[in-house]
């Protein structure tokens, strides 16, 4: 999973070609360090979706602006749009479920 951030997130994110997965994340956060894995494994699964990471720390505006209070916060864009989001540590069984018509 590759970094994203304020000033990139438009391109790599918002103008895609296709969907994104965002891991809100920080360094201190270990719920967020349990979701990494998760996610990693996932992206692994497939390239009908891009998965990247942003750090709440690094990146406050984006953050703020998709109302990010709580981390880890995953939320998955298509065509510019957040469509799903899900806020805490969670198994890939329930990413899978949530994300299925994407993956």
């Amino acid at each position: 999973m590759r970094d994203v951030t304020d000033a990139s997130f438009e391109q790599d994110v918002l103008k895609a070609g296709k969907p994104v997965v965002v891991d809100f994340w920080a360094p201190w956060c270990g719920p967020c360090h349990a979701v990494h894995p998760v996610l990693e494994q996932l992206s692994g699964e497939t390239d009908k979706v891009e998965f990247v990471k942003l750090n709440v720390d690094d990146n406050p505006s984006t953050a703020s602006r998709y109302d990010v209070l709580s981390i880890p916060t995953v939320i998955l864009f298509d065509s510019g749009e957040p469509k799903q989001t899900l806020v805490g540590a969670r198994p890939a069984g329930y990413f899978r479920e949530a994300f299925g018509a994407y993956l």
